[in-house]
C-alpha cells in the first residue's frame, strides 16, 4: 500500500499535467492556434522561420551566393562599413517580424525568448564570456513613452544564454533623430551621423576596455540598411579595437 502511494505520488503531477494539456492545450507562440503537441510553436509557423544562410558577406552579413561567400561583397569593396563583422539570425519576414513587433510595440517578449532558445548553439558558438554586448541606444524620448530598451533586453537575453559581459551605459545617444523606418537608405546613413558616442568619464571610471579580453560587440535587433550598426561601430574607435555587429533579425533585399 505505502509503496502504491508512492508510486501514484510521483506518477500523479505527470498525469494532471497531461491531462491539463489535452483539455486545455497551450497555443502557439506566433498564430495563436490550439498546439497538437507538446511544443511552443506550430509546425506550420516552424516552416517560415527563416534562418540567415551562412552564405553572407563577412563584414556587412548580406546574403550571397555561395560562390562568393565570405565576400567581402561589392559595396564593402568600395565602402566597407565601421565594423569588422556582422552577424544576423533571422530574417525578419512572417513570423519572425510579427514577433519583434509584438516585443516592440505590445511588450510580448514570449515568442523572441523562444527564437533565442532555439538559437542557442549559434549564440554559444559566437559570443563568448569574456565578450562584451554593447546596445544601440534608443533616443531618450522614445525609451521613456516605451518604458523599454529593445536592445538592451536582447543583450540581456543573449547574456542569460552565453554568460557574456553586456552594458548600456558606455554607448550613448545624442538628441532626437528620425525614426530609420520612416528613411530611404541614404537618408539613414545622413540621419544618424554623430548620433552616438562612447561616455568617456564612465570608460576611465571602470576601466572596462582594459577589462574585457574579448571582443566587442554592437547589438541591434533588426537590421536593414546596416546604417545604425555602423554608426555605431564607428562610435566605439575611441576603444581602439575591432567591433563586431549582431541583429536578431535583417530585411532581406526585395522584402
Amino acid at each position: 500500500m505505502l509503496f502504491a502511494m508512492r508510486v501514484l505520488s510521483t506518477k500523479l503531477p505527470n498525469l494532471v499535467n497531461q491531462c491539463r494539456w489535452k483539455l486545455f492545450p497551450p497555443g502557439c507562440l506566433f498564430c495563436h492556434q490550439p498546439l497538437r503537441e507538446e511544443s511552443h510553436c506550430c509546425r506550420e509557423c516552424l516552416e517560415k522561420v527563416v534562418t540567415i544562410s551562412a552564405s553572407c558577406c563577412r563584414i556587412c552579413g548580406v546574403p550571397l551566393a555561395e560562390s562568393l561567400a565570405p565576400g567581402p561583397c561589392g559595396k564593402c569593396l568600395s565602402s566597407p562599413p565601421a565594423q569588422a563583422n556582422s552577424v544576423s539570425l533571422f530574417a525578419y519576414r512572417g513570423e519572425v517580424r510579427d514577433a519583434i513587433l509584438r516585443w516592440k510595440l505590445g511588450s510580448d517578449d514570449a515568442a523572441v525568448h523562444w527564437l533565442i532558445g532555439v538559437a542557442e548553439n549559434r549564440l554559444t558558438e559566437l559570443f563568448k564570456p569574456e565578450d562584451l554586448l554593447l546596445p544601440v541606444p534608443m533616443p531618450l524620448s522614445r525609451m521613456r513613452k516605451s518604458g523599454q530598451h529593445h536592445a538592451a533586453d536582447l543583450c540581456r537575453m543573449i547574456a542569460q544564454v552565453t554568460g557574456s559581459k553586456w552594458d548600456w551605459r558606455l554607448l550613448r545617444r545624442r538628441g532626437e533623430q528620425e525614426r530609420q523606418s520612416a528613411l530611404s537608405g541614404v537618408a539613414r546613413r545622413k540621419n544618424l551621423r554623430k548620433s552616438f558616442h562612447v561616455d568617456g568619464d564612465y570608460l576611465k571610471s571602470t576601466q572596462l576596455n582594459e577589462a574585457v579580453t574579448g571582443k566587442v560587440w554592437v547589438v541591434d535587433d533588426v537590421v536593414t540598411t546596416g546604417a545604425t550598426l555602423h554608426h555605431a561601430a564607428k562610435a566605439l574607435r575611441p576603444l581602439k579595437r575591432p567591433v563586431s555587429a549582431f541583429s536578431l533579425a535583417r530585411t532581406l533585399q526585395n522584402e
